[in-house]
Order: structure tokens, then C-alpha cells, then sequence
């Protein structure tokens, strides 16, 4: 078999699993994602820099870095979120600050510390998880009395805020 291996298979599944659950999520589904996915990041750049990998390493930095600055940061509405949205948003720019300087001095220390931050800010999300029945995904619940706009969830493309 040309070009066949047991890891290529398993990076394959993997990939088309992601882009499979990325299809059907709902927004604060696609939240919770972009957390685990910046945290297996931070674990792959720790592991790379155990292993003496400095390109892997950074690469899983990288990776990291850009999951927090345009998925979790690029997901606020700080006009909407008020001052939490403005603390979240400060805080994943000192966390991009903190690994980018992580990432050149090789210290593992501050991957772990950012990773506890993302792992803390996950466990939150996933605890204000909306009620799938109060609100079908086909009604813009914005428009329904009854119905909290969510300022932190991502916003629909071509959203215009009044």
C-alpha cells in the first residue's frame, strides 16, 4: 500500500472528526473547542520542548497563539460583553504576550501557567452552557422576549450591532 501508515490513518480520522464536529456545533459548542484546542497545543509545545523539538515546539506555540488571537479574542464583542468581554480580551492579549516571550526563553513553567488560565476559562464556559429547548438554532432569539443575548457566544458573519 502506497503512502499508507497507521499514523496517517489516525491524523486523517482526526482531522475529518474536527471538521466534522466544527459543522454541527453550536456557537458556545465551537468555544469550547477552540479551549481544547489551544490546550492540546500548550501540552504539544511542553512535550516538544522536553524532547529537544524547538521547531515543533514553536509550531505547537504558534498554533496556540493563534487559537487565542483569532478565536477566543476575535469572538468577543466587548461592545456587548461590557467590562467582562473587556477582561477577557485583555487577558488572552497578556496571554499571546506571555507566550510569545514562553516561547523564546523555552519556558515550560509559563506553557503551564497559561494552560491552567485556558483550562480555568473552559471549565466557566462549559458551566453556562445555554438550554438547548428554550432556544432553536433556527430563531434569532435576539428577537424573543424571554431570550439573553449571549455577549461573549461568536457572532453570526455580517452581525451589525444597533
Amino acid at each position: 500500500m502506497l503512502g499508507y501508515s497507521p499514523k496517517s490513518a489516525a491524523n486523517a480520522y482526526s482531522k475529518i472528526d474536527v471538521e466534522t464536529g466544527v459543522l454541527v456545533a453550536d456557537p458556545h459548542k465551537l468555544i469550547l473547542m477552540l479551549f481544547d484546542g489551544a490546550i492540546v497545543a500548550l501540552i504539544n509545545a511542553k512535550q516538544q520542548l522536553h524532547a529537544g523539538n524547538l521547531v515543533g515546539k514553536g509550531k505547537s506555540v504558534a498554533h496556540a497563539i493563534a487559537i487565542i488571537e483569532h478565536g477566543l479574542r476575535a469572538s468577543l464583542n466587548v461592545e456587548v460583553g461590557g467590562e467582562l468581554a473587556s477582561n477577557l480580551n485583555a487577558l488572552y492579549t497578556s496571554m499571546v504576550r506571555q507566550l510569545l516571550i514562553a516561547n523564546i526563553k523555552n519556558d515550560a513553567t509559563k506553557f503551564d501557567e497559561i494552560n491552567a488560565l485556558l483550562s480555568d476559562l473552559r471549565g466557566a464556559w462549559q458551566q453556562i452552557a445555554p438550554v438547548k429547548a428554550n432556544a432553536p438554532s433556527d430563531v434569532d432569539v435576539t428577537a424573543k422576549p424571554g431570550y439573553a443575548l449571549d455577549a461573549l457566544a461568536p457572532r453570526k458573519s455580517g452581525y451589525i450591532s444597533a
